[in-house]
């Protein structure tokens, strides 16, 4: 098993001889973890996962204004009903696209080389300076709000260069990223395997960014823009899911090994787990070849693609990281905040995938869908920040918050998408707000009163984590 102090710890029988490409990996043979380097890559691992703080607590801020635009009795209270479709767009693209991808640049630069610095630096300005762009942007310029899947957008020159210039940074991140991975070695260790899962979550992105830019080469502007901007979006938001799936799985076994739990999988089978997920990202670009971007065929292929992949990569890993926690008990402080954050996410993202087959027509089920498979991603990412700041000489979460937050949070989340559920049975309305969702009964009344208690309770372990890393952040430690 793994020892506490991964960065001091000594190489164990069966290990690969320390090497200046492998000295990422200090655990033994079915130990996984990553270890943190001592060099200039902490500084830039800190800067991206200063950006994925501040876009957390931006969306949350602009989360207030979608749960009082949509709970009953609340909604005439606060006339933010008319902003709720603005405040939708930001929301989502910095909770997941700018929250998930900083995270992912966090963990690429720990898990790579120091190779071309300078470009890892432009990397990062470009996308924080396009994220401050889309947060400002509702505020300095009227935009009409168009509700396309995955990356929702306000179409105006402000926003849109904002979301360019992340998607430029993020897309440079990728490229700097696999000029610099470290090599995994001869023989798959466990912080090997992860680094691969890491890497192919990296071309997932790389990928996906390749689809956004095929979409929009062969889509003509002269379309409606809600048919544009879904378009434009629909072939790489699907590759996106792969990579953030695959940073989640990495998270997940990461997390399982932290609290001692030992894994029934060995790092080849991990490995080849996630490049059976790699391989539907690289069949990508033959659904655009196949067919035009705006057939159904080409749709259809993306979703099939997504179902492949994800069915067969996704359950071994959650059964065994499950199975791996059952006989794991007594933990220290430190590490109960781990825990808590893995089960959460196993619970909420298992909850998004099976709410997944109760979809039936446009309904509030789809959010409630996609919100348990999403908060399941950050929940995950939650629980590796934990783990990470003490590694990157700060004090580690120890208090009895820290361990309570994520239960707060995924309960939360989990009463906000159970209201959804309740509510999108009776029919209520997607992308709604205030009079708009014509809540007729009292069931469907009900239910989006649960939905919005629920979405409070999460906002408040939102923001209980985002504290609780800031004080983590204002204690620095002895590296």
């Amino acid at each position: 098993m793994m020892t506490d102090n991964h960065l001091s710890a000594m190489p164990a029988t069966g290990m690969l001889p320390t090497s200046h490409a492998n000295r990422m990996d200090s655990t033994p043979e079915f130990g996984f973890d990553l270890s943190v380097p001592r060099d200039a890559r902490r500084s830039l691992a800190m800067a991206w996962l200063g950006l994925g703080l501040l876009a957390l607590l931006a969306s949350g801020l602009f989360s207030i204004l979608l749960v009082l635009s949509r709970t009953p009795q609340l909604q005439t209270l606060f006339p933010v009903a008319d902003f709720f479709r603005v405040a939708l767009v930001v929301h989502v693209d910095l909770s997941v696209l700018v929250w998930f991808l900083a995270f992912g640049g966090a963990l690429w630069t720990l898990s790579g080389t120091q190779r071309y610095q300078n470009l890892a630096w432009t990397a990062f300005a470009l996308s924080t300076v396009g994220t401050l762009t889309m947060c400002v942007a509702p505020f300095v310029q009227a935009a009409t709000p168009v509700m396309a899947n995955y990356v929702p957008v306000l179409d105006g020159p402000v926003f849109l260069t904002g979301l360019v210039m992340f998607g430029a940074g993020i897309t440079v991140l990728c490229l700097r990223s696999m000029l610099a991975v470290a090599p995994v070695g001869t023989r798959i260790t466990g912080g090997g395997a992860l680094r691969f899962g890491l890497s192919a979550a990296m071309v997932a992105n790389a990928v996906a960014a390749l689809a956004f830019a095929w979409s929009w080469i062969a889509l003509p502007r002269t379309l409606d823009p809600r048919i544009y901007y879904e378009l434009v979006f629909w072939g790489g938001g699907h590759v996106l899911q792969f990579a953030y799936t695959l940073l989640m799985l990495v998270n997940w076994i990461w997390l399982a090994s932290a609290v001692g739990a030992r894994l029934p999988l060995s790092p080849r089978v991990v490995a080849l787990l996630m490049a059976i997920a790699l391989l539907s990202v690289f069949l990508t670009p033959i659904t655009y070849l196949a067919h035009d971007v705006t057939s159904i065929e080409h749709h259809k292929l993306q979703t099939l693609l997504m179902r492949f992949g994800g069915g067969l990569v996704i359950p071994p890993i959650a059964l065994a990281v499950l199975w791996s926690l059952w006989p794991v008990r007594q933990l220290d402080a430190e590490k109960r905040p781990l825990r808590a954050s893995l089960i959460a996410s196993l619970v909420l993202f298992s909850a998004g995938g099976i709410i997944g087959f109760l979809i039936t027509g446009s309904n509030v089920k789809i959010p409630a869908h996609y919100h348990g498979c999403i908060v399941g991603v950050t929940l995950a990412m939650m629980g590796v920040v934990y783990l990470l700041l003490p590694r990157l000489g700060y004090a580690a979460p120890r208090s009895r918050a820290a361990a309570w937050q994520p239960t707060i949070y995924g309960v939360g989340q989990m009463m906000h998408i159970v209201g959804l559920v309740w509510s999108g049975g009776y029919g209520v309305q997607r992308k709604v707000a205030g009079s708009d969702q014509v809540l007729r009964s009292t069931q469907e009344t009900l239910g989006m009163g649960l939905m919005g208690l629920g979405g409070l309770i999460a906002i408040v372990g939102g923001v209980m984590f985002v504290v609780i890393v800031l004080r983590a952040l204002q204690q620095p430690t002895r590296p």
